[in-house]
């Protein structure tokens, strides 16, 4: 592991990411790269946790769930997770790279429930551990659950994959002369309100000191040159 930067690391994956070009459900050809990327880190003996988010398949029925009660509608969004979650595993087993499913839910019939001695035992025999469920707790989103199993496996980075290649100074779309921020620390962003994860989660990892790269899943190669310290995407430090 020779010029590798970090020996284990906390993937953040909405659920979006697994649409592709679509608006909802999972695109097979991006599950499949995005599985490659993961490969490509995995066969340097980085430790992988993964979190997986499930916004391409609740929000396909969000407007069915309008006026429901928040708690049942966050249960719902657990639920996709799962789902995700086991697409997501059978690509890895597909791609040769050996997957565990752990929940926060427990639904012992179709994975294992998140113990986090198990997953810690998962990690360190090289499998790639799939951290579904969220929090297990409604009104907590799936960055809070990113940053809580980050700090519970002892994760050295949370890698957030975004449709952006980084925290930039304006909306790049918007502002094309907006420029990417290559390093900020957790003050730097809050004095200048940027949105790098939900505020429970940020604070999360403040407190923790467990920093956090945002970087574009869409960019071929990118989590591996983080890992061998390139300049690729935003890191934000303590």
């Amino acid at each position: 592991m020779s010029g590798i930067r970090y020996r284990r690391i906390l993937l953040k994956l909405s659920g979006e990411a697994l649409a592709g070009e679509g608006h909802f459900g999972i695109e097979r050809q991006m599950i499949e790269r995005v599985v490659g990327e993961i490969a490509q880190i995995a066969q340097l003996g980085v430790e992988i946790g993964v979190v997986i988010g499930g916004g391409n398949i609740f929000r396909g029925v969000a407007s069915g769930a309008a006026g429901m009660d928040r708690a049942a509608a966050d249960y719902m969004g657990m639920l996709a997770t799962i789902m995700n979650a086991l697409a997501l595993q059978d690509a890895m087993r597909h791609a040769g790279l050996n997957a565990r499913v752990q929940s926060a839910l427990s639904i012992e019939q179709v994975c294992e429930t998140y113990i986090r001695g198990r997953a810690i035992r998962h990690l360190e025999e090289g499998k790639v551990v799939i951290f579904a469920g969220g929090t297990g707790n409604p009104f907590f989103t799936t960055d809070t659950a990113a940053a809580l199993r980050g700090t519970e496996i002892g994760a050295e980075v949370v890698l957030k994959a975004t449709k952006v290649d980084g925290v930039y100074t304006a909306d790049p779309k918007l502002h094309p002369e907006a420029t990417r921020y290559r390093t900020l620390s957790f003050d730097e962003a809050l004095a200048r309100k940027l949105q790098v994860m939900d505020a429970t989660a940020f604070a999360l990892c403040r407190d923790q000191k467990l920093p956090i790269t945002v970087f574009s899943i869409y960019k071929s190669g990118a989590m591996k040159r983080i890992l061998m310290g390139e300049d690729e995407g935003t890191y934000v430090h303590f």
